[in-house]
Formats: C-alpha cells, structure tokens, sequence
C-alpha cells in the first residue's frame, strides 16, 4: 500500500436496474454509514449522494452497479461508493450545471470529500465518491 493511500476494505456490490435496486442500493449505503459510525448528518451526505448517483446510472443508463467498500487512512476511515453506468450519458448529466434532467447531481460533488468521474466511450462511465468521518 502507498503511503497517505487509502486501505480498502470488504465491499458490497449492488446491480441497479429498477426502482427497487434504488432502494436497495440506498438502504446498504445508509447500514454501511451507521456500521462505520457516520453521525447522522455524513449518513444523510453519504446516502443522498450514492442515490444521487445511483438515480443517475439508472434513468441515463439504463442501469449500472453500486459499489460499497469502506477505506481506511491514517487518522480515519471513510466510506467509498462507486456508481458504475452502462453507457456515458450519464456523464453528460452528472457533469452540467445547466437545469434539466441530472443537473441536481453537480451537488453531489459538496456532500462528498472526494469525487472522481470517468467516462470512456463504449464502455461506460463510473463516478466514485470519498466521504471521511471528521474527527
């Protein structure tokens, strides 16, 4: 492990294809935050950013997959979500400021610590977020 990297651990992966894998999807992310000890407000963070996120692949994507892993640093720990879409429409929405359908998710990017967006043409596109337990 790289120094100052962050020490993965057990991960939870959910497949979203419908209304009922959102709920899902946001029920594990909420359980992960209580098991890791997120205060109630990072839970309410950390929970509407995966949904966020998750809502996203599902409505431009058609579907995708939530990944749940909480990391570990020296000094805290934190829980990682990584939404992975189907195709890179959702890019488009995730990173516009401008109103209409996706444009609520460029607030995704201030309930997290950490947020990286990749999209490659045919493939699919992957956002992941950090949030940290502040100490």
């Amino acid at each position: 492990m790289t120094a100052g990297a962050p020490e993965l651990r057990g991960s939870v992966t959910i497949a979203v294809s419908g209304e009922e894998d959102l709920m899902a999807a946001r029920h594990a992310v909420r359980s992960a935050s209580m098991a890791s000890g997120f205060p109630l407000s990072d839970q309410t963070r950390i929970v509407t950013a995966a949904t966020e996120l998750a809502r996203n692949a599902y409505i431009h994507d058609g579907g995708g997959t939530v990944t749940i892993q909480e990391v570990r640093r020296p000094g805290g720990k934190g829980l990682r979500i990584s939404v992975a879409g189907q195709g890179t429409s959702a890019a488009d929405a995730l990173m516009s400021d401008e109103p209409g359908p996706g444009h609520e998710l460029g607030g995704v990017r201030r309930l997290v610590d950490d947020f990286e967006f990749t999209a490659v043409p045919g493939e699919g596109s992957t956002a992941t977020v950090v949030r940290w337990i502040q100490a």
